[in-house]
């Protein structure tokens, strides 16, 4: 399902002028996926903690949570600012695409997520973490209708087990060995998977250590540390 779903969503950025090369697929489509994932990761984190019988506190303002600016739909539950799951209620879900989309995204959602950085605890948060990936990127999508296109893929997509995560991991792979296979820059990043196994073995880590990967990408090094442990 994600690799079908990749191929649609890059043949959507082909026709935007503002993405004219691979490293712009991966980039773009990437700072959308880490929105849908923050918002799933959310929602888990809310549950736990009403099951648990606390309170959870949503990281992102309402206003800008994915299932309201992103995918709108009529019953649909959503966090409240108290961090407690709602009950469905009937919200707009006619949503925001062509110039109304980029406005909204340029203008409010990327300036919104990069204060995160300032205003963060420490550089070990996922607030600081949030607030330095959009500090860094630009959306370059140009089209708010190609932009709807590539949201309502996403939003299709669901990474909720650890199967799913796995999948995603490999894909992402598959995606940085294609643009170093295509003479991208991005190659540079990519460490085939049977080096890394390899590597693993030969450093063979024991249980009990730590394992540190300083230039951890799509975490190959740290999942094939685990699976050998």
């Amino acid at each position: 399902m994600f690799e079908q779903t990749f191929k649609n969503i890059d043949d959507i950025l082909h026709k935007d002028a503002g993405c004219g090369s691979e490293l712009d697929y991966v980039e773009q489509t990437s700072w959308v996926l880490f929105l849908k994932y923050l918002d799933d990761l959310e929602r888990d984190r809310a549950t736990a903690a009403e099951l648990t019988g606390k309170t959870y506190t949503p990281i992102i303002e309402p206003e800008y949570q994915w299932s309201i600016w992103a995918a709108p739909k009529l019953q649909r539950a959503r966090l409240s600012k108290s961090g407690s799951v709602t009950e469905p209620v009937e919200v707009d879900h006619n949503a925001l695409t062509g110039d109304d989309l980029i406005d909204f995204v340029n203008g409010k959602l990327f300036p919104y997520l990069s204060k995160f950085k300032l205003s963060a605890e420490n550089a070990d948060t996922i607030e600081y973490k949030i607030g330095e990936i959009f500090s860094e990127l630009k959306n370059r999508v140009q089209s708010g209708y190609n932009l709807r296109e590539v949201i309502n893929r996403i939003d299709e997509l669901r990474f909720r087990t650890h199967a799913e995560k796995h999948e995603m991991s490999h894909l992402y792979e598959d995606k940085i060995k294609n643009m170093g296979n295509a003479g991208r820059n991005g190659g540079e990043y990519y460490t085939p998977r049977p080096l890394i196994t390899t590597i693993v073995k030969v450093v063979d880590p024991k249980i009990g250590e730590k394992n540190y990967d300083a230039a951890c990408g799509s975490a190959g090094f740290l999942f094939e540390a685990y699976e050998y442990l």
